[in-house]
């Protein structure tokens, strides 16, 4: 019961009357500065006023024309950077509109109706194949199927919606909102989606490009990355993607560790350190290298960890996971920047004890499976290589969009490089 107090959702749906009075404080501006800060370019105002005005049916089809997964994107945004934390208010030192709230407030109200959103033409008799159905797969297949192409997706795991599903913390929205979503999306639109079916290899490559016009790569990010330090192998040490997943798709329901050290400074250690205080650590420390003013997490989200009472420690960079068979503490030693670059302070080693450790320090890039496409250009940092204004890849036949693309973004940005990719996937082939 107090797990299920501890995360509840951060962003509760509204009600009517909630969302009634929340957009009668919306200014409708002109050049709206939230649609700007918007990657999908919803007309924010626009579907405000439809609140406003009662139009909920005609509210839902606004946000659903720009943005496919407009309700989860309402949930998992970082709306206090973005629409929200562009809007006027903020200059007022008024609270900003509730925009993340209202975009699920009307967007739920379609899903559970099963409101008409397209009309899907006529076959066309060309086919796309997607492999992996996360949000750039999912957003590209609806831009395809509005023009008319059939659609299969290749998923290697038995769900879609890659990190959406597996890797956002479940106080921020719930797996059944997830697939709920999407299977709104697969019944509106008809796309098909082979579960289980992983394509890595050489031959795997040839059979689709025999078989369909155009392919996307949608493949997101592989497993955490290794940090390369003594005992990270030991049991109690784990990548915090996979420590996520594991409370997404399979709860705790055994009592959980006592004192948890979670190595990083992005979004991603945030929501371990959170999640680890909300399932009951008695001492939860977030360790980073550098400053804190040089973390990479949003402002909020290092709030929202402090809130669940999480402590940190900065200016520590690990050394060594120490303990016989399991991690019994982690060996620090404390860090200087001196001019621009991280050093090391001889003599300051430290151990602070612990009986679980999460890495939250990265994803590895999938170039392996890359490797088997001819043509593909990959840059040093192992991400594809693309035409940003058409997904196209150096290889005509492919494009790409969302995490191997861009490092590791916003599900919000995949969402729009997948309908970008999808465009330029019907373009490619009307000419």
């Amino acid at each position: 019961m107090d797990i299920e107090k501890n995360f509840a959702q951060i962003k509760p749906l509204m009600n009517s009357s909630e969302a009634y009075y929340e957009s009668s404080r919306c200014l409708f501006c002109y050049d709206a500065p939230c649609t700007i800060a918007c990657p999908t370019a919803i007309d924010i105002p626009l579907f405000i006023r439809q609140i406003n005005s009662e139009n909920i049916i005609g509210a839902a089809k606004t946000i659903y024309e720009s943005n496919y997964l407009g309700n989860t994107c309402g949930k998992v945004c970082p709306t206090e950077v973005l629409c929200e934390g562009a809007c006027v208010f903020n200059k007022l030192n008024i609270p900003a509109i509730d925009i993340g709230r209202l975009q699920n407030y009307a967007t739920n109200n379609a899903i559970l109706t099963k409101l008409n959103l397209v009309e899907i033409p006529d076959s066309i008799g060309k086919s796309i194949a997607i492999i992996g159905a996360g949000p750039a797969g999912i957003s590209c297949a609806c831009q395809l199927r509005s023009e008319g192409y059939k659609v299969d997706i290749f998923e290697a795991r038995n769900n879609p919606s890659g990190l959406a599903l597996h890797g956002v913390a479940p106080y921020k929205i719930t797996n059944e909102e997830v697939l709920m979503e999407v299977e709104f999306l697969r019944e509106q639109f008809g796309f098909n989606v082979f579960y289980n079916q992983r394509v890595e290899n050489k031959e795997d490559m040839e059979y689709l490009e025999s078989k369909y016009g155009a392919i996307f790569l949608g493949i997101g990010l592989g497993g955490s990355t290794a940090i390369k330090i003594r005992g990270e192998n030991k049991q109690n040490c784990f990548g915090a993607t996979e420590f996520i997943e594991q409370i997404k798709i399979e709860p705790i329901v055994e009592p959980f560790a006592k004192k948890v050290i979670v190595l990083g400074g992005g979004n991603t250690a945030m929501d371990v350190a959170t999640e680890s205080a909300k399932l009951g650590a008695e001492k939860v420390i977030l360790a980073y290298r550098r400053t804190k003013s040089e973390m990479k997490a949003y402002y909020f989200e290092y709030d929202l960890t402090k809130d669940a009472g999480a402590e940190s420690v900065f200016n520590v960079a690990p050394i060594e996971i120490v303990g016989k068979n399991s991690a019994e503490g982690v060996k620090f030693i404390r860090t200087e920047t001196i001019d621009g670059k991280l050093e090391y302070i001889s003599s300051s080693e430290f151990v602070i004890a612990c009986d679980l450790v999460v890495k939250a320090t990265g994803q590895v890039k999938q170039t392996s499976m890359l490797t088997n496409i001819s043509g593909l250009k990959i840059d040093k940092s192992g991400q594809i290589s693309v035409n940003l204004s058409s997904g196209q890849t150096s290889n005509p036949k492919y494009f790409a969009g969302g995490d191997v693309v861009n490092g590791g973004k916003e599900v919000v940005n995949a969402v729009f490089e997948g309908k970008i990719a999808g465009k330029g996937i019907h373009e490619f082939l009307c000419k």
